[in-house]
Formats: structure tokens, C-alpha cells, sequence
């Protein structure tokens, strides 16, 4: 999501990733036990020493947290599962009370924090432990929310203010050495992480060739490109993700599979498309390297991609979502819609469909910055699973997913 929104000292979008030794999850010390007293737990672990540089050692599955995930699972209604599933977004500065409203009477389970702030870490704090309380109780504990907001710099910052660095955009921190980007990400990671959030729906890993450069209206105009090659956006979002992780936050590589070839943004423009982008694209390399460096969370486009599925888009193609991300790329963490609660590249499909549209083509968690749109989304994933034992097989897989993705953020206590 990119719609700008101008402030002095330079713009803000109104919302808005070779790996570097990245990993991501919590393996045997997850989870189960929930976070230390007194601090947040890690939501993802650094890598482990002696791994080589641009290489992270590989995803595990922790029996702990998989056995705690199950049992959680076991006990939940199938409303409670479904919200799990559903990532609303709220105004960062002041969360309406009709919002929240909404999100709890559907369960929601995880929370974007939207728009634009500028009351600093302690405040976003106390909104942010305000809104946790409301998550849903499950066997007696809370399952608890992932947070998330985009921070990716430049014109996309939502959370400003004191304890926050101002971040330059992608383009300035390509330009900078991989060790120097790490060091800088992790330090806004531990701010993030101050404020009490879990994930940054970032980075953008899209390569905008230098011949298109600011003519693409949802990356290159907002300089939210690490570069203009396949090698430096992979290498410096690589970068951006293992610094993030060493401070404990889980990442997002957006926008697969990639919006550097377009010329329209979703967010604001019907029929989108990319006719250059195949399924061998070197313009992949950087979702693949993440992939293999354990990213958590992959963002999903809403543009068309003719050379890949020409009868689809993307968040809603089982050849994008099931085919090329998770069987070709092996990709294992949590597929994630850009926002489909507003976007004008959706809106010829109700709330309903892109819902149930989404997850059909194998995707996890749906994103609306719009938390209106949710009792239409709940009920139709619900309606669907009651008449469809293959599409309820792909919810209950999500579900799973979702709540393994809480477990490494230590949101999920078992006792």
C-alpha cells in the first residue's frame, strides 16, 4: 500500500524487503513457555554463528511449539480460527473504538497499524498494549496478536516521533554497505520493537529497472527500491531482514512476484499489470534468497502477471500463490495479501470473493486496512468451509501457520 500522504521535511506514504544471515524462527525456546518476564520475547533468532555471510541456516520445525500450536488449535471455534487469519489495520495515532469493535467481534488476530504517528515509542506502546488486551482466550491464555505497521522508510513510515529514527528511503540505503544497512535495521527494529510491535511489512525486494525508475507509480516513485539490479536489492534487502531479525522482529518480502514492471500502483489503479515478469526472472532473485534465509512472511501483489497466470491476479492465482511461491520457491512461513480491503486493483470483486479468493489460491493471512470489510470476510471463509472439505484443508493449514508464526514471535503460551 502506497497512497502518499505529504509532511514537511518530505512525504509519507499513507501505508507501506542476499540474505544476510537471516533466520527466523524460534526453534526449541519458542513459544510455549511465552516471553520472558518483564521483556518481549524474540520474534526471531539471529543467525547462528559461523554461518556464512549471505547464508542463514535453514528453517526448523521446534516440536515445542508445534505440539503448543495443535493444542491451541484443538481448542478454538472455528470463528476463532477463521480471525486468526484476518489482519486488520487501525489508525496507528488513535485506534477508533468502531475498529476495534469490529476486530474483536470477529476475532481478528493480528492488527496494522495504519495511517501516520507521531507520538514516539512509549505512547505507540500504551496504544499497542491497549489493543493486545482484546485478543482472543483460548484454554484459559490469550492467543496473542502479531502487530505489525509499515516502516520501510522514506515516504513510508508510519510510526515517527521520539524513539523513532528518521529512516531514508530504500534507494539512500542501497547505497550503503550490507554491514552498515544490518547495523542501521536492527537499531529501527529494537525501536519497533520498544513501541510493542512484532512484524514490519517490509522489506520491498522489487527490482525497478533504471530504464522505468520513478514511472513506477507504487516503487520507484517513492524510492522504496533498494536499487535497480537484481544484486543489490537482493544483497541490501537481505541486509535489511537479518538486521531486523538479530533485534528479535520478523520481516516481509513484498511485493511477490514483484511490482518493478508495472507502471500503475494497486492501491489506486484497476487492471495493473506485468507482461515481462516469468516464473525464471532474475527480478526474483531476491524473494528466493529471503526464502532461503527463513522469511516469515512473504506479501503477495494484486497486480497480473500475463507470462505467469494471465487469468488471475496475483493474490488470487493458485500458479503464483501454490505453484511458483510455496512448491517452486519452497517457500513455508506465512503468505500474506497486500491490502485487500480498499484497493482499487480489487474492487471488482466484493469482500467476500477476495477473501475466499485468497485463500483458495493458498494464501494465509488476509490484510484490510479497511476493518469494515471484515464481518463479509469472516463470514464467507466460515460459510465456505461448511461446504468445502478441500478449502476448510487449506484454512486449517493457514491456521497452523499463523499460530507458528506467534509461537516463534513468542505470542503463544501454552503453560
Amino acid at each position: 500500500m502506497v497512497t502518499p500522504v505529504r509532511r514537511r521535511a518530505g512525504g509519507r506514504s499513507a501505508v507501506r524487503r542476499t540474505a544476510v544471515g537471516l533466520a527466523t524462527t524460534l526453534l526449541a525456546t519458542c513459544a510455549c513457555t511465552g516471553p520472558a518476564a518483564g521483556e518481549d520475547a524474540h520474534r526471531a533468532p539471529e543467525a547462528r554463528p559461523g554461518t556464512p555471510a549471505g547464508r542463514a541456516a535453514p528453517q526448523k520445525t521446534a516440536t515445542a511449539a508445534t505440539t503448543c500450536v495443535d493444542k491451541v488449535y484443538a481448542g478454538m471455534t472455528t470463528a476463532q480460527r477463521v480471525g486468526q487469519l484476518l489482519m486488520g489495520g487501525v489508525a496507528a495515532n488513535a485506534p477508533s473504538a468502531t475498529d476495534l469493535r469490529t476486530l474483536r467481534t470477529y476475532h481478528v488476530g493480528s492488527v496494522m497499524l495504519t495511517g501516520r504517528s507521531s507520538a514516539g515509542t512509549t505512547a505507540t506502546r500504551k496504544i499497542v498494549d491497549n489493543i493486545r488486551k482484546q485478543a482472543d482466550t483460548v484454554g484459559g491464555r490469550q492467543v496473542g496478536m502479531i502487530v505489525s505497521t509499515d516502516q520501510e522508510g522514506g515516504q513510508v513510515q508510519v510510526l515517527n516521533g521520539p524513539g523513532f529514527s528518521v529512516i531514508p528511503a530504500a534507494l539512500t540505503q542501497g547505497t550503503w554497505s550490507t554491514t552498515t544497512l544490518r547495523s542501521r535495521a536492527t537499531t529501527w527494529a529494537k525501536q519497533l520493537k520498544a513501541a510493542g510491535l512484532d512484524l514490519d511489512l517490509a522489506p520491498v525486494a522489487d527490482v525497478v529497472p533504471a530504464s522505468l525508475g520513478t514511472r513506477n507509480a507504487p516503487i520507484g516513485r517513492y524510492h522504496r527500491e533498494f536499487g535497480y539490479t537484481p544484486a543489490v536489492v537482493t544483497s541490501h534487502s537481505g541486509a535489511f531482514a537479518a538486521g531486523f531479525s538479530a533485534a528479535g522482529v520478523m520481516t516481509t518480502f513484498k511485493h511477490f512476484p514483484g511490482l518493478g514492471q508495472v507502471i500503475g500502483n494497486t492501491d489506486t489503479t484497476a487492471n495493473v499489470v506485468d507482461s515481462v515478469t516469468t516464473t525464471s526472472s532474475a527480478s526474483l532473485t531476491p524473494f528466493r534468497s529471503g526464502i532461503a534465509a527463513g522469511a516469515p512472511f512473504v506479501m503477495v501483489s494484486s497486480a497480473k502477471y500475463t507470462k505467469i497466470d494471465s487469468a488471475h491476479l496475483a493474490v488470487f492465482s493458485p500458479t503464483v500463490i501454490d505453484k511458483l511461491l510455496r512448491t517452486q520457491f519452497g517457500f513455508k512461513g506465512v503468505v500474506i495479501s497486500d491490502d485487500i480491503g480498499q484497493a482499487v486493483a480489487v474492487r471488482a470483486y466484493t469482500p467476500a470473493q477476495r477473501a475466499v479468493g485468497f485463500l483458495s489460491a493458498g494464501g494465509d493471512m488476509i490484510l484490510t486496512v479497511k476493518p469494515s470489510t471484515v464481518p463479509a470476510m469472516a463470514q464467507a471463509v466460515q460459510s465456505r468451509m461448511a461446504t468445502d472439505a478441500a478449502f476448510s484443508a487449506k484454512v486449517a493449514a493457514s491456521v497452523h501457520r499463523v499460530l507458528t508464526a506467534k509461537a516463534n514471535a513468542g505470542r503463544l503460551s501454552c503453560g
